[in-house]
C-alpha cells in the first residue's frame, strides 16, 4: 500500500514531462527526442519555456530594480553611430553592473545559465551615450568536448593538466539597438582582447585547481557554441585579416534545456528522495555534480530512456586561440604563452569602421527600438 502514492506521483510526473516535451516541439522516435522543425523560429519556441522559467525565477530578485536598470538601455532614436565609444567593464560582485548583467541575460532567446565554477563577466558600455551595448560571460569549460579536443590535439592527461587554461563563453551578444548595428561582433571580439586575458590572470593565474591540483597559468583559449545552429556572428569573424573565431565542428545535440522549467524542480526532488550524488569532491561540497546528472537519474526513476538527454539540436563549436602557440601550450610542448596583442580599444575602433558605421548607413531599423519594449514585468 505504501508504494501506491509514490507510483502515482511518478506516473503523474512522467506524464507531465512527456506533455511538456511535446509542447516544446519534440516527438519521440526510437527512444530519442526529435525536433519536428529545425528552423530558427521553431528552435526559439522550443527554448521559450526554459527562458520563461528563468524570468519567473529571477523576478523576486530583479523586478524591484527594473525601472532603474532600463535607464541603462538606449532608445534607438537617441543613438548617433558616429558618437559610439565602446568600453569593456569587468563586472564586480554585488554591484549595479552585476544586476544589469543578470537582467540583460534574461532577454536571450535561449536560456542562459549563470555560469559554472570560475567566472568572468563583462559589460560592453557605450561611453558616447552612457548606455549598455552588450554582455560577455566566461566560465569553466566542459571536461570533454569532441570538436575542441580534436582541434587542440591533446591526450587525456594533457587535457587534465591544462584545461584550467581554457574558458568557455556562456553568453556573448549585443542588446538592442546596438544589436542592429552588428554589436554582437564587437562583443565577440572583446573575448579575444588583452583586457580579458589580464582579468583572468588577475583572478585565477597562480591558483591551484581542484581537479588537477596544478597551478593555473595564463588564459590560452576560449570556446563557445552558436545559439541556434550556424552562427552569423562568429563565422568568418576576422580583424585585419586575422581570423578570431574558428569553427571546428558541432556538438552532439545533448543538453538539459528541454527539462529546465517548472518540471525540473520536481525531477530534482524525485532524485534527491530516491538517489544520491555519484561524483563528489571533498572541496565541492555535497549535492549533485550538475543538472545532467539529475536528469539522467530522474529518467531512470521514471522508466524513460537516458537517450532523452539527446535533443538533436546541434550547435556549432568555435575556438578563439589567444596566442600564436595556443595548441603547443595546451599540449604541454611550450611553457611560455606567446599571446596576441589585441587591446579592446583597437578592436572597438575596427568594429566601428568595418561594421557599425556601414550598417547604420544602409539600415535604419536600429532607430525604431524603444527600451520600454524590453520590460519583463508589469509596472505594477
Amino acid at each position: 500500500m505504501t508504494d501506491k502514492p509514490t507510483t502515482c506521483v511518478r506516473e503523474d510526473l512522467k506524464n507531465r514531462l512527456l506533455v511538456q516535451l511535446s509542447d516544446q516541439g519534440f516527438s519521440i522516435e526510437s527512444g530519442r527526442l526529435n525536433m519536428l522543425n529545425a528552423q530558427k523560429d521553431a528552435l526559439r519556441a522550443a527554448h521559450k519555456k526554459a527562458c520563461d522559467h528563468l524570468i519567473d525565477k529571477a523576478m523576486n530578485g530583479l523586478k524591484k530594480y527594473e525601472r532603474n536598470l532600463l535607464c541603462s538601455i538606449a532608445n534607438g532614436s537617441e543613438i548617433d553611430p558616429n558618437v559610439i565609444s565602446p568600453r569593456l567593464i569587468e563586472v564586480k560582485a554585488k554591484s549595479r553592473d552585476e544586476l544589469l548583467f543578470r537582467y540583460a541575460r534574461l532577454h536571450w532567446s535561449i536560456p542562459v545559465s549563470a555560469g559554472y565554477g570560475r567566472r568572468l563577466r563583462f559589460l560592453v558600455w557605450d561611453d558616447g551615450h552612457d548606455r549598455l551595448m552588450g554582455i560577455l560571460g566566461l566560465a569553466d569549460p566542459v571536461f570533454a568536448l569532441r570538436a575542441r579536443d580534436a582541434w587542440v590535439g591533446w591526450d587525456k592527461e594533457q587535457r587534465r593538466s591544462r584545461l584550467a587554461n581554457v574558458m568557455d563563453a556562456f553568453v556573448v551578444g549585443a542588446i538592442p539597438p546596438y544589436a542592429d548595428l552588428l554589436g554582437g561582433k564587437l562583443v565577440a571580439l572583446a573575448a579575444a582582447s588583452n583586457e580579458v586575458r589580464v582579468a583572468f590572470e588577475r583572478r585565477y593565474a597562480g591558483k591551484t585547481t581542484l581537479i588537477s591540483g596544478r597551478q593555473t597559468g595564463p588564459l590560452a583559449l576560449i570556446t563557445t557554441t552558436s545559439a541556434l545552429g550556424r552562427s552569423s556572428i562568429y563565422n568568418r569573424l576576422a580583424v585585419e585579416g586575422r581570423t578570431i573565431y574558428h569553427g571546428v565542428g558541432f556538438t552532439r545535440g545533448s543538453g538539459d534545456f528541454p527539462f529546465m522549467n517548472g518540471v525540473y524542480h520536481d525531477l530534482r526532488q524525485l532524485v534527491a528522495e530516491n538517489s544520491s550524488a555519484s561524483a563528489k569532491h571533498a572541496q565541492w561540497g555535497r549535492g549533485f555534480r550538475n543538472r545532467r546528472e539529475v536528469i539522467l537519474k530522474a529518467l531512470d526513476l521514471l522508466g524513460l530512456p537516458r537517450s532523452f538527454i539527446y535533443h538533436g539540436i546541434a550547435r556549432e563549436v568555435f575556438v578563439v586561440p589567444l596566442a600564436e602557440n595556443t595548441t603547443a601550450f595546451l599540449c604541454g610542448e611550450d611553457d611560455d604563452l606567446q599571446a596576441f596583442d589585441l587591446p579592446f580599444s583597437h578592436l572597438a575602433a575596427y568594429w566601428k569602421k568595418r561594421w557599425a558605421l556601414p550598417r547604420a548607413q544602409r539600415d535604419k531599423r536600429f532607430q525604431d527600438f524603444e527600451r520600454e519594449s524590453w520590460r519583463l514585468w508589469s509596472k505594477s
